[in-house]
């Protein structure tokens, strides 16, 4: 499992977390309260996971005129029902929304939902220290990736970090019961629009409606921040009535990517032991996913392998499960029998700029000179699609220094180090790029950008 911003699949899923070392797609939502809990957020990316959120968005997007690739998902790892966004542009999808919802149509209900919030502008200008606050979160992110990427070790795929230190939001988002309906309104037009009925976006309401009841404490942060009306709820069964696509099954291919989503997720985020007692059919594709991850996390490597490599010989063209038997072969050390996997994964899913970093990462690793200029290769190919990821860069400037080219090493640390919201040291990697590279090259004229940036950035804190 990797991470989360992918767009058009995990490619274009990097397009999406290009802004940050972080992930995927596009979408939407609103803000629960930040509190101290904050602090402790869980952010990762997985490349499959972000390409069937965009299978999701596109159509939704296409119909709502939204620019998906202005648009930054992340994925929370946290069992709550939420989603929202912060900073502009930055969505926030919690694990605990995909896990619960039944099908794809209930988040792509979501999706919709809150496109339209976005398409009406319900999210402009909610402050500056919302967007510096969330700036500094998605940095702090990025540091954490880049140290989960070094190491190998992940709790929950191939990439997972902590972020935020500190009140890492401090303003509460929340939209008015106008807004709401109005969110609602064009959620049902865009699904119309996009071909499937809003059945979904009901069903999500129908979940939630259920924990009015409950304590405010016990409920989902979703409903501290969309208030829900029994209004709300008759206009959906309504349009629910009136759609022409009610009664439609959803896309087979949706289904699986959903059920293989869930599975993959329960397999990363839950106790090894509660994933196998939960998916006990060893016929089913999500059933035998989510057991060899178990088996994976509870160290029975073989027995995952076995379970995999099963997997692989009857569907040898999915990029998937030949990067989860890279990651398992290297997160076990087996470095060197890792690099088949992953080149299979990259050769099937050329434009995925996480399969890329994770085949880079495996090549970086295994320290041989041969593979230097091909573990370059790739990572320009992932940072034209995610500029600003740390991890991409710090690998970059390991295969630099071990090329010999000390100069393009310490410009690709300062991208790395300003990436990770490291000013100051961004300014003395980029002063000893200065000093090795010649002048006046576009190399040299970045590193003297990048310096530049970090002193704008350091005279702001101050």
């Amino acid at each position: 499992m990797r991470g989360v911003k992918h767009k058009g699949h995990t490619v274009r899923k990097s397009r999406a977390h290009r802004r940050v070392a972080a992930s995927l797609l596009a979408l939407f939502v609103l803000a629960a309260p930040w509190t101290a809990a904050a602090q402790g957020m869980r952010l990762i990316r997985d490349a499959e996971i972000e390409a069937t959120i965009h299978d999701y968005a596109e159509p939704v997007f296409d119909a709502a005129g939204l620019n998906a690739d202005a648009i930054d998902v992340y994925l929370v790892a946290n069992e709550n029902l939420n989603a929202f966004v912060a900073g502009g542009m930055n969505m926030f999808l919690h694990t605990g929304l995909l896990r619960r919802a039944e099908g794809p149509m209930q988040v792509m209900g979501v999706i919709a939902h809150e496109a339209g919030h976005i398409a009406a502008g319900h999210i402009a200008g909610r402050g500056q220290k919302m967007a510096e606050s969330t700036t500094g979160m998605i940095a702090s992110y990025a540091l954490g990736l880049a140290a989960a990427l070094a190491t190998g070790r992940a709790d929950a795929g191939m990439a997972v970090a902590q972020a935020g230190q500190g009140a890492v939001i401090a303003n509460m988002l929340s939209y008015t019961r106008g807004q709401e309906g109005a969110a609602d309104r064009a959620a049902v037009t865009y699904m119309n629009q996009a071909g499937y009925s809003p059945k979904g976006l009901l069903e999500f309401m129908q979940i939630l409606e259920g924990q009015n009841a409950l304590l405010r404490e016990n409920q989902s942060p979703y409903l501290s921040t969309h208030p829900l009306t029994q209004n709300r709820i008759n206009f959906l069964e309504k349009a629910v009535q009136r759609s022409p696509h009610t009664g439609s099954a959803p896309p087979e291919r949706l289904q699986l990517e959903h059920a293989r989503m869930t599975a993959k997720l329960a397999g990363f985020m839950q106790a090894p032991a509660k994933t196998l007692r939960q998916y006990r059919d060893v016929s089913s594709v999500p059933g035998r996913y989510a057991r060899a991850i178990a088996h994976y996390r509870d160290a029975n490597l073989d027995k995952a392998l076995s379970m995999v490599n099963a997997l692989i010989g009857e569907y040898p063209d999915d990029p998937y499960f030949r990067e989860l038997k890279g990651q398992m072969l290297y997160e076990n050390g087996h470095i060197a029998d890792s690099l088949p996997a992953y080149e299979k994964a990259v050769e099937l899913r050329p434009d995925s700029a996480l399969l890329r970093l994770g085949l880079a990462r495996a090549q970086v690793q295994r320290n041989k000179p041969s593979l230097n200029d091909s573990a370059l290769a790739h990572l320009r190919q992932v940072l034209e699609a995610e500029p600003r990821n740390a991890s991409a860069w710090r690998l970059r400037a390991i295969a630099h220094g071990r090329n010999g080219n000390r100069g393009e090493s310490a410009w690709a640390l300062a991208e790395a180090r300003l990436a990770q919201g490291s000013p100051q040291e961004a300014i003395q990697q980029a002063k000893r790029a200065m000093a090795l590279l010649d002048k006046h090259t576009p190399h040299w004229l970045r590193a003297q950008d990048i310096k530049r940036e970090a002193e704008r950035r350091i005279a702001g804190r101050n």
